[in-house]
């Protein structure tokens, strides 16, 4: 009994911890529980080799029967589940894309109804990036064709490319794409071909369909820039905020909305409704309303509309536990279904509000853009409705939280450091790097898994690096962690930074006094997981920088928590783009050397970019360490020779 009770603790984050005790033996079931319900998890699942494409099946993999029914082997069965992992990340980033091009495309044709462009200045630079001309045209005009060239991103199938990965990633990479035959028509078509390619008795080459699922990866890619683009049109840029997070964000006195998902188009309206209803909840017996965000929907309303975060995804139902949250309002992505039967232990309504993610029993609003206002007001209507069922003895709220600074898109970024240079903001970074100062930049990026203890790994593997000098940027449940844990301030800073990274920060600090109330926190909040195209724009910049391929940056990425198949796209098209990746949970591909041989080894002779997979997060630390390192050394004998043989740029061949 005592090591089942270490087992289902899997978390470092207090607040969570709080709740899994208090709430022990109350017959309230959690994601915790349930871990430990499905040990021991299927062996033949996690090394990749059950095949479910055909109802021939399953077939498994084994020492007696090495092939599948159909003939297929270990590889081929590996590499077609890896491709419909991809898809399914692409598909759900895109999807997303699509919805917010599709409010856009009622603003172009004057039917904005309560949605309106709040970023005048980002509609031109992505126009102009896209080719489209500004000069002497209203917004609505532009807006206009830069939605049509997205809608093409989605469903081109006239034979030309991608346009959009094209105008965002060095030509370098283009080139390479268009070489290996993965550069994208558009997301839909994609797709399709891709899943065409996985039926049974289709592909069996695993090296074939590997490249397929790195071209469905750069959609993926295509989806989530597409999004971040218009969602700072549509909602603003996001620029630095000073918030809280942790489960001590919840008051009892007030009515507590959780908003949980992905896309900004609900909880931006959710937020500005909530913000008009105090009155109503001051009737209701409230002191007014709070809202408060869990996964990417909460980085999205803490970036723009500086609300507080409660939790990240492996926490959601733990929230509901408190007995405080009196609406939890979810749109679309990673959402459990879980949370809707522990909502039925408390007074906490479940509201879904979009037709491809509903769950039984939970309360629907049909969201509709067209009333997009007046639906949100029925939304917190029914969050007030529920403050009155609220069970006094049934609260209590865990008092963890911490400040938090986030809101760093890359616009703002440029902003901090043009502080310093003008001229040149990102050789700000690029001459830190090339001074010994900053060790390189490091991404932490992904979800939350319980084959690991929840929040840890993140945990160790920032405070390694930070101590080693690596400027740190974080996306989606990782921001999450760094925020419940009080690593997104600038007291985290002196607690773990190292002397050269501690020097840069200070430097940024000093530049920033009169327009940043806060100071520089150790880990840089650059947006949801839709934004990790955020972060490979910075990798981007300092490879403009460089003047070099961005498999010469020393940028590396981390996800150690992968969970979803966005994580599996997301990390794909990272590598495919060049950058080292450390995994922290391996994904199903072990059962084919070969594939396997093809993640870790292969693709850094095509690509440049290769997968790292570890689970033990002081590994991982010295292996992104190594790969920094790595890529810092040859960036100085490069420029050695550089001003040796007075050459005009580093050779951008990988």
């Amino acid at each position: 009994m005592a090591e089942k009770k270490k087992d289902r603790n899997r978390t470092i984050d207090p607040a969570a911890l709080e709740v899994l005790a208090k709430t022990e033996g109350n017959g309230v079931e959690s994601c915790y529980d349930r871990y430990l319900n499905m040990q021991p998890q299927c062996n033949y699942g996690n090394t990749g080799i059950c095949c479910t494409i055909c109802i021939q099946g399953p077939c498994r993999i084994t020492k007696k029967a090495s092939k599948g029914i159909c003939g297929a082997t270990a590889y081929t069965i590996v590499a077609r589940n890896l491709i419909r992992h991809v898809v399914g990340g692409a598909s759900a980033h895109s999807d997303h894309g699509l919805h917010t091009t599709l409010v856009l495309k009622e603003i172009a044709e004057g039917h904005e109804g309560d949605y309106e462009i709040t970023d005048s200045d980002k509609l031109k630079r992505v126009a102009e990036r896209m080719e489209i001309a500004t000069e002497g045209r209203s917004d609505r005009e532009i807006l206009k064709d830069l939605v049509d060239l997205a809608l093409q991103e989605f469903s081109r199938i006239d034979g030309t490319y991608s346009k959009w990965i094209e105008k965002t990633v060095v030509p370098d990479r283009v080139e390479k794409f268009m070489d290996c035959n993965i550069m994208p028509y558009s997301i839909h078509r994609t797709v399709s071909e891709s899943m065409a390619q996985t039926h049974m008795g289709m592909d069996a080459d695993p090296v074939n369909l590997v490249f397929q699922a790195l071209k469905a990866a750069l959609c993926d890619y295509m989806g989530m820039h597409i999004a971040t683009d218009l969602s700072d049109i549509l909602f603003g840029t996001p620029t630095p905020v000073v918030s809280e997070a942790n489960m001590g964000v919840l008051e009892e006195n007030m009515v507590n909305i959780a908003l949980h998902g992905h896309n900004p188009v609900l909880s931006e309206m959710v937020v500005k409704a909530a913000r008009s209803m105090t009155d109503e909840a001051k009737e209701a017996g409230a002191e007014g309303i709070k809202c408060m965000g869990i996964c990417c929907t909460g980085n999205e309303v803490l970036m723009r509309q500086n609300v507080p975060v409660l939790t990240n995804f492996l926490s959601q139902e733990l929230a509901i536990m408190t007995g405080a949250v009196d609406a939890m309002v979810v749109d679309v992505q990673c959402i459990m279904p879980g949370i809707q039967a522990v909502a039925e232990c408390y007074h906490t309504k479940i509201i879904t509000t979009m037709t491809n993610a509903k769950i039984p029993s939970s309360y629907y609003v049909d969201f509709d853009e067209a009333h997009a206002f007046e639906k949100a007001q029925e939304i917190v209507r029914v969050a007030i409705d529920a403050f009155k069922e609220r069970d006094p003895n049934k609260v209590s709220i865990p008092q963890f939280k911490n400040k938090v600074v986030a809101g760093f898109s890359l616009e703002s970024m440029q902003d901090i450091l043009g502080a310093i240079n003008p001229e040149a903001p990102i050789k700000v970074v690029t001459d830190a790097v090339d001074a010994g100062e900053l060790a390189g930049v490091a991404l932490f990026a992904g979800c939350n898994n319980l084959k690991v203890m929840h929040d840890e790994s993140h945990f160790v593997i920032a405070k390694e690096l930070a101590k080693n000098n690596v400027l740190l940027v974080s996306t989606g449940c990782a921001a999450g962690t760094f925020a419940k844990l009080g690593l997104l301030n600038s007291d985290a800073v002196d607690k773990y930074a190292g002397d050269g990274l501690k020097a840069f920060l200070n430097r940024l600090n000093e530049a920033n006094k009169d327009k940043m109330a806060e100071k520089m926190p150790l880990i840089f909040h650059m947006g949801s997981c839709v934004d990790n195209t955020r972060c490979y724009d910075f990798t981007n910049a300092l490879a403009k920088q460089w003047n070099v391929d961005v498999p010469k940056v020393p940028f590396v990425a981390s996800a150690p928590e992968a969970m979803s198949e966005k994580a599996v796209s997301i990390g794909s098209w990272c590598v495919t783009l060049g950058i080292p990746v450390h995994v922290g949970v391996v994904p199903p591909i072990p059962g084919s050397p070969l594939v396997d041989g093809i993640a870790l080894q292969i693709a850094q002779d095509v690509y440049g970019g290769y997968f790292m997979w570890e689970e033990d997060p002081q590994e991982a630390a010295k292996k992104l360490m190594a790969a920094l390192n790595e890529r810092s050394w040859k960036l100085r004998v490069h420029r050695m020779a550089q001003e040796k043989y007075e050459t005009d740029s580093i050779s951008a061949t990988w």
